[in-house]
């Protein structure tokens, strides 16, 4: 018998039996739906997607070390709201990071996956913790982290050396590097302003930006998104998928993915629609990409879509709003562009939030 990980109950509870995919996408559907008819048919396959996702597949617990919900989600939230009540409202940031696999197998071992080292979305994570906001870091597991951005991962070893008395010791030039790290990621957590979940596939990442979304629905306007991760289009329905490894002496592999559903618009619409809320759009081709970018604004509702190019990702970016298109560079080596893209965004969210409340999402799409 499954049991939902988001809802308190024990396994004999008959309401346990419903999937976490489809009791977190139960809120597209309610009696008084806020979508108008076309928006409610555009939003179909979502709730089809719900019922078609790996039942049970998020991994809270202590597998692998990866994340606990009981464990840390209630401490950091009771730490936000605690900032709240000392009279000043502490500004949120979901930051997703690292790209999504989609598993060929139901008992994976082939799977496809997207390009994203996670580095944007763990320098991003650092500053705007130096900015003063509290940030949900929402990571594919294994993927680049806060504070670890200048820690070789394939050469970690290298960076330590055992002492006469067996104690281990940080080998110089690194001891500064290291230090400032380890001081830097701590006084984060312990301070409550970050919080680390991981993902490994696309069904994982919807459910928990669900679940973090709703969460910060409370926080309306103080609230934002950072929608780096590189997300699947497509997927292969659970139903559709080998139950055992797909066997190569059966011969060429002919598989048919299906469309991932966008979830932007229920995000902006139904889960958290007070929300500042940024995209990222990915293209090769230069020539597609403001205007792909612009539509996906549109399209979505976005306050802010980021363009990146996939040559040039690096180095630059174009902060695309409904009213004008900024570009941001890189000034060296050792400057991030991500310093100066955030303290734009952090502008743009302070402009958001000095709006009225209570904006109609139909008419801000």
């Amino acid at each position: 018998m499954r049991v939902d990980p988001w809802r308190n109950g024990s396994a004999s509870d008959s309401r346990s039996e419903e999937s976490p995919t489809s009791s977190a996408f139960r809120t597209l559907s309610p009696s008084k739906s806020s979508l108008s008819s076309a928006e409610e048919e555009y939003l179909a396959p979502v709730i089809l997607f719900s019922r078609i996702g790996p039942v049970g597949s998020l991994r809270f617990g202590h597998q692998n070390g990866r994340f606990s919900s009981n464990r840390h989600w209630p401490p950091f939230l009771s730490r936000v709201l605690l900032k709240e009540e000392s009279g000043k409202p502490i500004r949120v940031v979901c930051v997703t990071s690292g790209g999504t696999t989609v598993p060929l197998e139901q008992r994976c071992v082939r799977y496809i996956d997207n390009f994203s080292s996670g580095n944007r979305g763990a320098a991003s994570t650092e500053y705007f913790v130096k900015a003063g906001y509290a940030v949900i870091f929402v990571h594919r597991w294994g993927s680049c982290q806060p504070y670890c951005r200048y820690l070789p991962q394939d050469s970690f070893l290298d960076f330590f050396d055992i002492a006469e008395n067996s104690t281990i010791k940080v080998c110089e030039p690194h001891g500064t590097v290291v230090k400032g790290a380890i001081r830097d990621y701590r006084k984060a957590v312990e301070e409550g302003f970050l919080l680390k979940l991981s993902f490994t596939t696309i069904f994982e990442y919807l459910q928990i930006l669900q679940m973090v979304a709703t969460s910060m629905r409370c926080l309306k306007s103080h609230g934002m998104f950072y929608l780096a991760a590189a997300v699947s289009d497509f997927y292969v329905p659970w139903e559709n998928m080998a139950k055992h490894k797909i066997q190569s002496a059966e011969g060429p592999l002919d598989m048919r993915l299906t469309q991932v559903p966008k979830m932007l618009l229920v995000l902006r619409k139904d889960w958290a629609p007070a929300a500042f809320c940024i995209s990222f759009k990915l293209e090769t081709d230069p020539d597609i990409l403001l205007q792909k970018a612009d539509m996906a604004m549109r399209k979505y509702g976005m306050h802010v879509v980021v363009a990146n190019e996939l040559a040039t990702y690096k180095r630059e970016v174009s902060v695309v709003t409904s009213g004008e298109k900024t570009r941001v560079c890189s000034h060296g080596q050792d400057h991030d562009l991500e310093e100066e893209l955030i303290d734009l965004l952090v502008a743009r969210h302070s402009e958001h939030i000095k709006k009225p409340s209570g904006i109609d999402m139909n008419e801000a799409l």
